[in-house]
């Protein structure tokens, strides 16, 4: 095959996309903290479809177009890390073949490579061991096996890659010892190897479909041919299974159930936790199919003909009337509770999402363009979103947004409180950069798994005490292992701790530990219900 027309690349796109959908819940299985919150999986895949959903639409089989419809579905769709780095792999493949009908070789092998390129400058600090090495070494390897060796068949570059591709994804435990402790690879260059496997199988002939009854690709394919739009609404919840539901739920059997009333389905569980994502036109049908196993901690139902017409009546009128402030403020949050304590500290739109349901750089984009304000702030409140964050800056660039990388709830509350509507930008940048700095993380969960993390042994179900980025204590008890936490967290320059408890604790327990605190230090206690899911406490020590 000397040359890959508009029509196979849609192909390869489709057969990437569902190979990815299919072993998403195999990439989430690959996170680094036995935390139920292992989500890259479901980030690229949700990326990766967002973008070639509209790709596999493009009428004319030209590459370069169809490969710019893709990069800005992947730019506006990204979620997470990895989703926002797999958006710049494919926004430098488009750059490099942007005016060409159809690709050879030589010019699939210098796209790759310019796609590892672009992904590197988009991120501030490349950390290697990740996607970025998988990336790099695999585009870099194969463009000089395709320039050394003169290949001229599109088949044996693609080959090349996915082979150096995984080579390079069995390295990246040497190159991050957390990931030899632990004895996974990285996820998000799983992910990436997956979505090339996909490729490779299209090019040979065999489109990957899913692996449920309902192929999105084909019924996107349909809609091609007969002229129709894909529209409906995306469904997406995090269920917590009721004990019967745990004892029967089948993912193979609740996808099946699901692909009777919709596609482009991903379906995730971790242990009592279900991630669910559909577009359909019966959404309280969704609903209903979910209730049956468990209660509802997440749920948000979109209309995609209305994001498909970008725009609604009421949405135009409130951004003519929106008032123009000095500042506006987005921020993050995982629950209600969390989301009216920023409310009260003069946010003005918080994003939902967090740990398991990271926001894309669209929601940030719609959040944006909601505000009429000369300075903007956004606070992530999660190391995996500031990605997202950052890219719709890039989206936004006529107006002046600056993201303070915040990376927990108690951070983003500091910056908050610090912010003062009377200075100037770079004033309140800096005084809440510092409230940043100053305060303590700290947060309460479930492990998903048996392993051991940076010596410290842990046991599938046991209440890990993370204390910023390290796991510090694992206890069979919530309340001994949040106790423990704490007695790292507080010292004699500790004044006061924000105890924010989630939908697996209680008042009584939060209030509890506020005993504990005021016990064993002279900390002053606030306690919030968060609302949040996964954690059973947040905790913000200043």
């Amino acid at each position: 095959m000397e040359r890959i027309s508009g029509k196979l690349f849609k192909d390869m796109l489709a057969s990437g996309m569902n190979n990815l959908t299919n072993h998403s819940a195999e990439v989430d299985s690959l996170n680094v903290f036995p935390v139920p919150d292992g989500d890259t999986g479901t980030n690229m895949s949700l990326t990766f479809s967002s973008g070639v959903n509209d790709a596999i639409k493009v009428e004319e089989d030209h590459v370069g177009k169809v490969a710019k419809v893709l990069s800005r579905g992947l730019l506006m769709g990204a979620r997470g890390n990895s989703g926002v780095i797999t958006s710049q792999i494919f926004r430098g493949f488009f750059q490099s073949v942007e005016h060409l009908e159809d690709m050879d070789a030589l010019q699939l092998a210098q796209a790759l490579v310019n796609g590892s390129r672009v992904a590197y400058r988009a991120v501030m600090r490349p950390v290697e061991g990740t996607i970025l090495t998988v990336v790099r070494e695999a585009a870099d390897y194969t463009y000089a096996y395709t320039v050394t060796e003169e290949i001229t068949d599109c088949i044996k570059v693609m080959e090349k890659m996915v082979l150096e591709a995984n080579e390079s994804l069995l390295r990246t435990p040497e190159l991050l010892p957390v990931l030899a402790e632990v004895g996974v690879v990285d996820s998000g260059g799983k992910g990436l190897c997956i979505i090339l496997e996909g490729f490779l199988s299209a090019m040979k002939g065999e489109v990957i479909v899913p692996s449920n009854d309902a192929s999105s690709y084909d019924s996107a394919q349909t809609k091609i041919e007969g002229g129709e739009e894909e529209f409906g609404f995306c469904t997406e919840f995090i269920l917590h299974l009721t004990p019967t539901g745990i004892k029967h739920f089948s993912e193979e059997d609740f996808k099946n159930e699901l692909a009777t009333i919709g596609n482009s389905i991903v379906c995730v569980q971790d242990d009592d936790l279900v991630k669910v994502h559909v577009h359909t036109l019966e959404p309280q049908t969704a609903i209903k199919m979910g209730k049956r196993r468990g209660r509802f901690m997440k749920l948000k139902i979109e209309n995609m003909q209305e994001q498909h017409d970008n725009i609604l009546e009421k949405e135009e009128e409130e951004e003519v009337v929106a008032e123009h402030k000095k500042y506006a403020i987005i921020t993050v949050a995982p629950g209600k509770g969390i989301d009216a304590m920023f409310k009260e500290l003069r946010a003005d739109i918080v994003v939902g999402g967090g740990q398991t349901m990271n926001p894309s750089t669209e929601d940030f984009v719609s959040a944006i363009g909601k505000v009429n304000a000369d300075h903007i702030i956004i606070l992530p409140n999660n190391s995996n979103i500031v990605l997202a964050a950052n890219q719709a800056c890039q989206v936004c660039e006529d107006k002046d947004i600056h993201v303070l990388p915040t990376k927990t709830i108690p951070q983003g509350l500091s910056a908050c409180i610090m912010f003062n509507p009377e200075v100037d930008i770079e004033d309140n940048l800096a005084e809440m950069q510092e409230a940043i700095d100053h305060v303590k993380s700290g947060e309460v969960t479930y492990a998903i798994k048996d392993t051991t993390y940076e010596g410290l042994e842990i046991k599938k179900d046991e209440y890990m005490g993370i204390f910023g980025k390290a796991i510090v204590v694992s206890d069979p008890d919530m309340m001994a292992s949040t106790k423990a936490l704490l007695d790292k967290m507080l010292d004699e320059d500790s004044e006061l701790v924000t105890l924010i408890y989630g939908d697996t604790a209680t008042l009584e327990q939060a209030e509890e530990i506020a005993e504990y605190i005021e016990d064993t230090s002279d900390a002053e206690v606030e306690i919030h219900e968060g609302n949040q899911p996964v954690y059973s406490f947040i905790i913000g020590v200043e």
